[in-house]
């Protein structure tokens, strides 16, 4: 472009030389007589008008060859940029055909390696094989035969129970009438010891706490049961609730637990859980209470402060339905009465009457009858040896050798048949619920049990640093498969494993 430029500019000048030299010409034509002063301007004007066209001629040349120059080198540049094109396609092809080589090479590498590790496989997994015959002593086909009876005999174990319960289910289609008759005579007759003996109703001061009482979601009636064990049942009953469990301490402790946080206002899950421990304090000292004044009713006294405690517990128990304190203070009266009768000092048969059922305040906590535990306790805590022996024979495990453990035996029977004192079903009943509870309870890693629901439901409180998420499935199924062998309940019992993580921290 710019050699063009130049070119141009070059002819422009030549042809305004030209132009001047033709105008100084016709001047020179139109003059009358020539001056030798104007030949010599008009000669020095040829001469560098000759020189000009010299110079012109010279530029022309010189720009003549920077553009053949400009040609030459325009065409040397393409030429070189087909040659750089033809390198550059030449290496993407060498790029090409190495990478295929290389996708290739790293294919029979895969393939090669794939084979191998199965090959390693199969020699490793029959290596196990013949290790676990060798170890087992038995072969493959026999270790799968066993596990296919194993399993066999698990399909066929829930087939039974599921025979069972389509067989229950159609006795209760079938019985229905019955069960309506039946309802309505337990209703008129025993539907109000029933519901002392394992129902406590709780009037609230309005409806309105009842909202607060489940808390957001459910949290604080799920908090109140996971931490007093007890059911809490919240119906249309106008300012009521109902707390159902079979352990009275327990529903008692509930029930002044709900109590408090129903007169505090705050109901909360960490507020839940300090208010259970104030009540269950009171509780324990309520009892104390009750021992104390059951030994002033009964005449006795000197009595270990232990015993003491012990019997106060047994006011919130029942056996077949029967209070065992009052049934301790009406057996020592009994007692008492027939050794006056007989001429004999009433202390010593009263005293035993009235301790010989104390084991039962142990029996949550110690294995074995309450009549061993009772006569260990009592010779532990300083009785004598009558009291003992009367203790632990009242229900024939060892034979009775004195007049004392005799009339303890006769009072603790007119006491327990008379009419209207016990009930079966009940103490059946309440039975089953301690016997689920302790299936439960022996299991390595659980912390508390609870039967909830009247005997439908199991609770078991792990401790999460010792039950995983995996042994918290497997505690559940061995919980359920144990209940499911020993026991006899109509419907269903749901086993619920909970497994609660909780990090604490104090803001300072």
């Amino acid at each position: 472009m710019t050699s063009v430029l130049l070119g141009v500019a070059v002819a422009l000048l030549v042809v305004l030389v030209a132009t001047v030299l033709f105008l100084l010409r016709t001047v020179l034509r139109r003059a009358p007589e020539p001056d030798p002063e104007l030949q010599r301007l008009r000669d020095r004007a040829d001469a560098e008008l000759a020189q000009r066209q010299t110079a012109v001629a010279d530029r022309e040349q010189q720009v003549a060859l920077e553009r053949d120059w400009l040609v030459v080198e325009a065409a040397r540049q393409g030429t070189e940029r087909s040659r750089q094109a033809s390198e550059a396609a030449r290496h993407q092809d060498e790029l090409a055909a190495a990478r295929r080589h290389l996708e290739a090479e790293l294919a029979t590498a895969r393939e090669r390696a794939e084979a191998e590790l199965a090959a390693a496989r199969e020699r490793a997994e029959a290596e196990r094989l013949a290790l676990l015959e060798t170890t087992a002593a038995l072969s493959a086909a026999d270790a799968r035969e066993q596990v296919l009876a194993r399993v066999v005999r698990d399909a066929e174990r829930q087939a039974a129970l599921t025979v069972r319960d389509l067989e229950a289910r159609a006795r209760e289609q079938g019985e229905q009438r019955a069960r309506v008759i039946v309802a309505d005579a337990v209703q008129r007759v025993a539907s109000a010891q029933t519901s002392e003996s394992v129902v406590t109703v709780l009037q609230l001061p309005s409806d309105d706490l009842k909202g607060r009482i489940i808390g957001r979601e459910g949290r604080n009636i799920r908090a109140y049961e996971q931490v007093t064990g007890v059911n809490l049942v919240i119906d249309d009953t106008p300012e009521a609730v109902l707390l159902s469990c079979f352990d009275p301490v327990r529903r008692e402790v509930g029930r002044l637990t709900l109590e408090k946080l129903v007169l505090d206002g705050r109901i909360s899950p960490p507020r839940i859980e300090e208010v259970y421990e104030q009540a269950r304090g009171e509780v324990l000292a309520g009892s104390t209470r009750a021992g104390e004044e059951a030994l002033l009713a009964v005449g006795l006294s000197d009595m270990h402060p232990e015993l003491v405690d012990l019997l106060g517990r047994l006011r919130l128990r029942t056996s077949y339905g029967q209070n065992v304190l009052g049934h301790l203070v009406e057996t020592a009266h009994l007692a008492g009465m027939m050794a006056s009768e007989l001429g004999m000092d009433p202390t010593i048969t009263k005293r035993a009457a009235f301790l010989h059922d104390i084991g039962k305040a142990l029996t949550p906590e110690v294995s074995g009858s309450h009549a061993a535990i009772g006569a260990d306790l009592a010779r532990r805590l300083g009785e004598s040896e009558q009291v003992v022996h009367a203790i632990a024979a009242h229900h024939d495990e060892i034979r009775p050798e004195t007049i004392e453990a005799v009339l303890t035996q006769a009072s603790d029977s007119c006491s327990g048949s008379r009419p209207g004192a016990r009930r079966e079903s009940l103490e059946s009943y309440v039975q089953r619920l301690q016997r689920i509870e302790e299936i439960a309870a022996v299991r390595p890693g659980v912390e508390r049990v609870y039967a909830m629901q009247a005997g439908r439901e199991v609770r078991v409180m792990v401790v999460p640093d010792q039950v995983d998420d995996v042994g918290a499935l497997v505690l559940a199924r061995e919980v359920a498969r144990q209940i499911e062998d020993e026991l006899t309940y109509p419907g269903q019992i749901r086993v619920t494993v909970v497994r609660e993580s909780r990090a604490t921290e104090i803001a300072r």
